[in-house]
């Protein structure tokens, strides 16, 4: 089938036509063996010169310089979408983390997730975030988020009593599910960038912002102020050792998956870092930035 626009021709006209090219092409096959030396000699010298091997190294070099430029420009491309201008002292850290994290916390891990019975992980760690409570609430009530923070509250008071302390969800069970909240959190709905990336020792990923978030947090918390204030400085440092624990259990095999296939185990951990915050920013809704431009055809 033809397409659109181009003029159909009947049987009857193609089969000369078809003759005629073919004739056309016999002759001139015959015709090239007659061609006279001096005309080829002439159709040579008016041919332009082929370059020489200078110019073949020239276009080589050419070459080699724009590859070279296209591969710096997709590394500064990668730099500034990872923001990570400390990497060299960042990467240092990461693994003097895991070396901390092979001797110490993963083998705590293990025998955390081996002992603890399933339901009593749930219960330790529904008694972490009822302590955190507080600080969820203000970074609600700071973010404009009443909503929230009523939703906050009732956990708190529902799970604090009923819940015996938070060892049971029971607010959860009603509907008021726990989200995180933090005072970076806060900051980047007030508009504050995240700055760049950085890698605390013994903490982990972090970035400009969240660090400065989490240094608040540590001096603002009230639970911590509290046993600070009352001499019982062993109970916060319990609590954030139970805490790295438990989360540490949560994600044992996903880690050793994530280690023994990424090709670099760095730079996939932050940008898991950073999908992770931007999911907590945006409380779980779905980044529209993420999605492909769809043309309007409607329009034209």
């Amino acid at each position: 089938m033809l397409r659109p626009g181009f003029p159909s021709v009947s049987p009857s006209a193609r089969a000369p036509r078809r003759f005629g090219l073919k004739a056309a092409a016999l002759l001139g096959l015959l015709a090239l063996p007659l061609v006279p030396p001096t005309a080829a000699h002439a159709q040579e010298a008016a041919m332009p010169a082929a370059p020489a091997d200078g110019g073949g190294a020239n276009r080589t070099e050419v070459a080699e310089a724009k590859t070279a430029e296209a591969r710096a420009a997709i590394a500064a491309a990668q730099e500034e979408d990872a923001n990570d201008p400390l990497e060299g002292m960042n990467r240092a850290i990461f693994w003097f983390n895991e070396g901390v994290d092979t001797v110490l916390l993963r083998p705590a891990a293990k025998v955390y997730r081996t002992v603890m019975p399933d339901f009593a992980q749930t219960g330790i760690r529904n008694v972490l975030w009822n302590l955190r409570s507080p600080l969820t609430l203000a970074n609600k009530l700071l973010q404009g988020d009443w909503d929230g923070a009523e939703v906050a509250t009732e956990r708190f008071f529902i799970n604090s009593t009923i819940g015996l302390g938070g060892l049971v969800d029971v607010a959860g069970d009603h509907g008021l599910t726990y989200e995180y909240e933090s005072f970076d959190q806060t900051l980047a709905v007030w508009g504050v960038p995240e700055g760049f990336y950085l890698m605390l020792p013994f903490l982990g990923a972090s970035t400009a912002r969240d660090a400065v978030g989490f240094g608040v947090e540590a001096y603002a918390d009230p639970v911590s102020r509290y046993l600070g204030n009352t001499h019982d400085t062993w109970a916060s440092y319990t609590r954030a050792g139970v805490y790295a624990v438990d989360l540490r259990a949560q994600y044992l095999d996903v880690l050793d998956d994530m280690k023994r296939n990424s090709v670099d185990y760095y730079a996939t951990m932050r940008s898991l870092y950073r999908q992770r915050q931007n999911n907590y920013i945006r409380n779980g809704k779905v980044d529209p930035d993420q999605f492909p431009s769809i043309p309007d055809y409607d329009s034209k």
